[in-house]
């Protein structure tokens, strides 16, 4: 290994806690000085002045210099714009004509963006050092002044419902719109535990299709919820490691991520561990995303990007023409595009092949 890939691996497994993108890396500063009631005064740049220095050398496309390390989160809305959230370079979005950065005046200049979703009006919302919700035409800010919790958010998902569930370093918030409300995950800990960044950290919320809600947590295993009653699962009772995380098939298989104990698959019943069993490779892993037909992405840490075709693991790396091996992003667009983001830029799985994103789309330029 060279220094330059040693250099990349330390790095990332003191930024990331499993490969969900979640870092361990703390902001300077929190989202408090604007309410949900004060305007926001949006900012936007001239794309092409953009010439940082980057952790890295981009050999993919860094969306024309605006991307110094990589990006976390991406996403396209019900409108076709595309959104991305940086690791302390904000929000970046490319509405059909501009790519352009947004700085948010009166909060962290440079926000790191952990979570994008959309709810069922078209508000887009955002997760940093506080919530961020975008209606199309403008942006408000809530922060602690408006009853959220003092913690970095690194959960975001809304129910079925229209319930917002946000995980945070200060534990879990339910927010109806108007309202934050807590909600306590029970007080019991796995043996030893040791949190790599808050005992309250909830890093990871979904809802799966039976209505159970699933919470990972910070070295506190894995919990699910439903109808008033928790179920913990721990090393001791399935989990190949207890800081993981999850995602669930279109099948409604849950696919398991941990940060040293590889990827396995729960089918409601029982654990298949396909790292412990030698069938894949790379103890950090995460990053789930399910394509369009069918197969299973998910990141392997130093070692590749895994897709599985429901029969058979295939492994792509550098030598595919992946822009790196430390991926830390999977996304699927509207095209059926693949995007990976990586520590070395932008890359596109187009069906056959990996490719600079701005071969594909030239806005990224």
């Amino acid at each position: 290994m060279t220094n330059i890939e040693s250099k990349k691996v330390s790095i990332v497994r003191y930024l990331m806690l499993i490969m969900f993108s979640f870092q361990l890396s703390s902001c300077n500063g929190q989202v408090k000085e604007k309410s949900a009631n004060d305007p926001v005064e949006i900012v936007t740049k001239n794309p092409l002045i953009y010439k940082n220095n980057t952790t890295f050398p981009q050999i993919h496309t860094n969306l024309n210099g605006m991307v110094r390390e990589f990006v976390r989160s991406m996403y396209q809305d019900t409108k076709g714009n595309y959104w991305f959230g940086t690791n302390g370079d904000g929000i970046i979005r490319y509405d059909g004509k501009t790519l352009e950065k947004i700085t948010i005046a009166g909060i962290i200049p440079h926000p790191r963006i952990t979570g994008i979703i959309e709810d069922k009006s078209g508000n887009i919302w955002f997760g940093t050092d506080g919530l961020i919700k975008y209606d199309g035409e403008k942006f408000t800010t809530y922060s602690e002044k408006d009853g959220l919790p003092d913690g970095e958010i690194f959960g975001l998902t809304i129910d079925k419902s229209g319930l917002m569930w946000i995980g945070s370093t200060a534990g879990i918030s339910l927010f109806d719109g108007k309202k934050f409300t807590p909600f306590l995950l029970p007080d019991i800990k796995v043996e030893d535990s040791k949190p790599r960044l808050s005992d309250k950290l909830v890093f990871n919320i979904k809802e799966d299709k039976s209505g159970t809600m699933w919470f990972a947590t910070d070295g506190n295993g894995i919990f699910k919820y439903k109808n008033g009653k928790f179920t913990h699962l721990t090393s001791k009772n399935g989990l190949t490691d207890d800081n993981a995380g999850f995602y669930e098939d279109k099948k409604g298989n849950i696919w398991i991520g941990t940060l040293f104990g590889g990827v396995s698959k729960f089918d409601g019943t029982s654990f298949t561990n396909f790292t412990k069993d030698g069938i894949i490779k790379g103890e950090e892993a995460g990053g789930f995303l399910e394509d369009r037909k069918g197969n299973i992405w998910f990141t392997a840490e130093n070692v590749g990007v895994y897709k599985y075709d429901g029969t058979k693991f295939t492994l792509y790396t550098t030598k595919d023409g992946l822009t790196a091996n430390l991926v830390l992003s999977i996304y699927e667009d509207n095209k059926g595009q693949l995007w990976f983001g990586t520590w070395q830029g932008l890359c596109i799985f187009d069906g056959e092949k990996f490719v600079n994103a701005n071969i594909k789309e030239a806005w990224t330029m």
